[in-house]
């Protein structure tokens, strides 16, 4: 075992100082050897100017080809580098890197081995590739070569002290928690113990090369685990430099990943996943993985936290662990939901609206307006209504094209659809389902935060801080930016312009359709199914679709471009930079379409002969005659349920179709050549933003559950269904598809807990907005209150009521119908208007203030504002009617009631449970015990030397802390 030759003093705890100092330091990590004697041992690197060593030549069949050790079958394999060695114009710039930089891993205390994949046609350069043996003549590949890198014992303990690494130090002996009563009925969703807590519990203490004898070291070379292991050899290769260029010190994997000089870096993974590895030293972690996570057959069962966590990391560990949490959360918000839904659909029949509309008597003796200018019609209202007879008309005029039926004429089956479906989403549950998921919202981020510093203590992230990372800067990070950064404003633009156009392409569809659909013959049985309104929602929802999937390839690269530009000093900085720009990219990208169906679509239409025009060319949207809520959940169906199928596409799919093309090449090898490094390198690549992308989805869905479910109460079930195909779907790409990630640690979710509690709050104001200003709960209400004159039936006449009247005559040229065949003298359009002869023509009415006064006192009550006293008595002056105005009292703050609720449960729900404050206190005690002991026994035997004077007092304040610790 080579040990190191390091003074006390280099240590990179200097490169807080620099990043130069941080080269410098790295470089001066060196074997201890004579002078002129290999570092690597038997093994050199393989470049233009060295010589082939003999053990290069051993042949590869006597390996297993899943074997993760070097050729001697001793040093672990805890990382791979591959580069293709094809002659081009900077092969020699590239060779020159690759010598450098390995050459500089070495002085760093690494152990390299090279393996090379060549035919005997494919001899290169110089007399290196000469001599050929059985192996390279039956490869599949001349060019690539793999560097495979070990990091020996002295390495390891030198930089675990460095990063910080806790290790075992004695097994842990307080006791666990009472079982669960209910184990017995949750036995079948249980996994095995030994997936679910692959190793004992310890006392853990962070690395210290001078207490090596203090902690538990069974073996040198399983101490470490692999996840530790790649981690410690990728800050290494991080941090090394590999020359001068242009005046500066380049260094680092990245930049050479980059420029080609190297093609790929990973770790292995340990075995196939399909079947245990044949080496016993193994222990085929990723077969496990497979077999009792990534399989969708496994969908029922408990996630392996703690072995996705020794197996990726923490950092890995920890999103699985929020994604599970939320989905097991999304089950309570799901059937809620469900009842919401059915109870909107049991009570369907009992909407008098529809009623209304479609009796003869009412809805057929009400003209309505045109839709359009000069082109639409005028219209009966009850043409909009289910007809028993439509499906017949359909049937015979799709067989003969034409449709003679009187009954059939402007019969309009979706929109009776639409009608009364529109129920099943704007009733009373509405409501209660916005205010329960404003409560919900609440309580998922505060039982989170529980689970998260439960999950901190039983993986020793407790003393874990996020100022430990200003000790790791970026590579890339330095002190001087000598580049300028450009104004983010041409990237606002985009999106600004992305949104418009789309609003654009609706008004002037909608004009279109409207036109299209009742002047064109041919056309007459699919509007039957399909009318302006709808068809314009539905064609934007998926043109903004399709713009939103193109916007993303943008975004990510515009995000990432302008992060790149700033240069962060940290990791952390970079990553909470670039999480909040693509955040808020993606927020308008996915959120715009939907905020301008609930909160400006038919706000600003004006009325007949005064209507409002976009750029005096395109009239604003009205909304549908069922109203601007079903438009919405239109639109949030259709861009949801795209985003997640797109997204599971994307993820599963992509990948499999990749490896399985890639994996066609080596199929012509024997497979025993078909090496464990080879096979990796095949797989796709995760990435360092890979589980950046899969935050992004999850929290891009939990807006739409959030912000706009008051619109959708089913969002929530749609939401839990992908999330179950969603773990399944990330586990199985990430343990078959996907090489094995760099772990990395991390004790929370980051920034992206700040983005969930900035939504949680948006989303109590647009669900209150949502349920004032789009549904037409608050002008119901307000009508049965104040304004309905049947006491049996308070809500009969409410349709005539909602409707204003305006006289033909007053069409200006610009929007009269070219045809009037009925000598209509009056139409009615969606409004509170005085009528014609009014001496307040066409000007709002009182009852248009009182509803406008309603919303904004609901608004404000929702939202909890201390105005909530104002709110009411403004509900009072403006009612007319005191009973009723009291009644509306009382259920305004029935909602300020649970409004407060919720804000009183997070507050009395602490963030950190007794029993792990208990259990973290008592393992400190015990954990400082130990080491004092230590400290205690050291000193005794310095003591029992003669080495007093200072000693002494050292043996006093060592007994000092120690009562201090057992006092505290």
């Amino acid at each position: 075992m080579n040990r190191l030759g390091k003074k006390a003093n280099e240590t990179l705890i200097e490169m807080a100082l620099s990043a130069d100092d941080d080269i410098a330091v790295l470089t001066k990590f060196k074997l201890s050897r004579s002078e002129g004697e290999e570092c690597n041992g038997p093994e050199t690197i393989s470049t233009a100017g060295s010589e082939i060593p003999s053990s290069s030549e051993i042949d590869k069949r006597h390996q297993s080809k899943d074997s993760i050790f070097f050729r001697d079958g001793v040093r672990r394999i805890d990382f791979v580098l591959s580069y293709v060695d094809d002659l081009n114009k900077e092969w020699e710039k590239k060779l020159e890197r690759r010598k450098e930089f390995e050459s500089n891993l070495q002085k760093a205390g690494l152990e390299l081995e090279t393996e090379d994949k060549k035919k005997s046609h494919n001899k290169t350069r110089f007399d290196l590739m000469s001599d050929l043996t059985p192996l390279e003549q039956e490869s599949e590949d001349g060019k690539i070569f793999f560097v495979k890198i070990h990091a020996p014992w002295e390495v390891l303990i030198t930089y675990a002290e460095v990063l910080n690494i806790k290790v075992p130090i004695r097994e842990n002996d307080i006791p666990s928690t009472v079982e669960n009563p209910l184990d017995c009925v949750l036995f079948p969703l249980r996994l095995p113990e030994k997936v679910m807590h692959p190793e004992p519990d310890y006392f853990t203490a962070p690395f210290s090369k001078d207490k090596q004898e203090l902690y538990l070291i069974n073996d040198e070379s399983t101490f470490f685990s692999p996840s530790m292991r790649n981690r410690i050899v990728n800050y290494i290769l991080t941090r090394c430099p590999y020359g001068t260029e242009e005046g500066k010190k380049k260094f680092g994997i990245k930049r050479l990943l980059n420029n080609g000089t190297y093609t790929a870096a990973y770790p292995l993974h340990d075995c196939q996943y399909w079947k245990k590895a044949s080496d016993p030293n193994c222990d085929s972690e990723r077969y496990t993985l497979y077999m009792e996570w990534a399989r969708f057959l496994r969908f029922y069962k408990e996630q392996p936290l703690d072995l996705i966590r020794k197996y990726y990391g923490e950092k890995i560990g920890i999103y699985f662990a929020w994604l599970g949490f939320y989905t097991e959360m999304l089950f309570l918000a799901a059937v809620v939901g469900l009842i919401c839904f059915l109870y909107g659909l049991f009570t369907m029949d009992e909407n008098m609206s529809s009623k209304e509309i479609c009796d003869p008597s009412i809805g057929g003796e009400i003209i309505m307006c045109p839709l359009c200018d000069r082109d639409c019609e005028y219209w009966r209202l009850n043409t909009t209504c289910e007809s028993s007879q439509v499906w017949v008309c359909f049937c015979r005029n799709a067989a003969r094209r034409s449709c003679s039926s009187e009954s059939c004429r402007g019969t309009n089956l979706f929109l009776a659809l639409l009608l009364q479906y529109s129920h099943l989403f704007d009733n009373v549950a509405t409501l209660f389902f916005a205010i329960f998921m404003g409560i919900w919202v609440t309580l998922f981020l505060e039982f989170w935060k529980r689970r998260q510093a439960r999950l901190k203590y039983e993986w020793d992230l407790v003393d874990f801080e996020e100022e430990q990372q200003q000790l790791q800067l970026r590579p890339e990070y330095e002190a001087k930016c000598t580049q300028k950064k450009r104004n983010p404003v041409t990237q606002v633009s985009l999106i600004i312009a992305s949104m418009i156009a789309v609003i654009v392409y609706r008004l002037a569809v909608y004009a279109a359709f409207a036109s299209l659909m009742e002047n064109t013959q041919t056309l007459q049985p699919i509007s039957g199914l399909l009318t302006p309104q709808l068809a314009t929602s539905v064609t934007a929802s998926c043109l903004n679709f399709v713009i939103i999937m193109i916007l993303n390839f943008f975004y990510e690269r515009i995000a990432i471009w302008i992060t790149d530009m700033e240069i962060p000093r940290t990791h952390m900085e970079y990553e909470n930079r670039l999480t909040m720009k693509m955040f808020l990219f993606q927020f308008v990208n996915y959120y715009s379409s939907c905020f301008y169906v609930a909160f400006f679509k038919g706000k600003f239409v004006g009325y007949p002969g005064a209507y409002t025009y976009m750029f005096n060319r395109w009239r604003n949207e009205e909304c549908d005659p069922a109203g601007c809520l079903i438009e919405l959940t239109t639109q949030l169906t259709i861009v949801m349920a795209g985003k997640q199928i797109w997204g599971n596409i994307q993820e599963a799919i992509v990948p499999w179709i990749c490896n399985w093309w890639g994996r066609r090449k080596a199929r012509n090898n024997p497979e025993n050549l078909y090496s464990r490094w080879e096979q990796d390198h095949d797989l796709q690549i995760f990435g360092a933003l890979g589980l950046f992308y899969e935050y992004l989805e999850m929290v891009i869905q939990f807006g739409f559950i959030t912000l706009f479910v008051a619109s959708f109460p089913l969002a929530p079930l749609l939401a839990l269904m992908n999330n179950i195909l969603e773990i399944r779907v990330d586990s199985w790409k990430l343990t078959t598809q996907y090489r094995r990630p760099v772990a990395a640690k991390a004790h929370s979710i980051g920034v992206w807990q700040e983005i969930l509690n900035g939504m949680a709050i948006l989303s109590v104001v647009t669900n209150a907005f949502i349920v004032a200003f789009t549904s037409d709960m608050i002008p119901r209400l307000v009508y049965y209150y104040a304004y309905s004159e049947n006491e049996d039936s308070p809500m009969s006449g409410y349709i005539n009521n909602s409707l204003s009247v305006f006289q033909i005559s007053d069409f200006p040229e610009r929007n009269e119908p070219k045809e009037n065949p009925e000598n209509f003298v009056i139409c009615r359009y969606r409004d509170y208007r005085y009528p014609p002869d009014h001496e307040k023509k066409y000007l709002h009415t009182m009852q248009f203030w009182h509803i406008l006064a309603a919303k904004l006192a609901f608004i404000i009550i929702m939202e909890g504002a201390d105005l909530r006293v104002g709110a009411v008595k403004m509900a009072e002056e403006t009612a007319n009617v005191d009973q009723n105005a009291q009644q509306n009292k009382r259920s305004l703050y029935a909602s300020h009631v649970v409004f407060i609720v919720k804000f009183f449960v997070a507050w009395m729900i602490p963030d950190v449970p007794a029993d792990v404050k208990a259990k973290i206190k008592r393992e400190k005690y015990l954990t400082q015990k130990i080491l004092h002991e230590y400290e205690l026994e050291k000193l005794k035997e310095r003591l029992c030397q003669g080495d007093k004077g200072a000693t002494e007092k050292e043996f006093i304040a060592t007994e000092g802390r120690m009562e201090l610790s057992r006092a505290m």
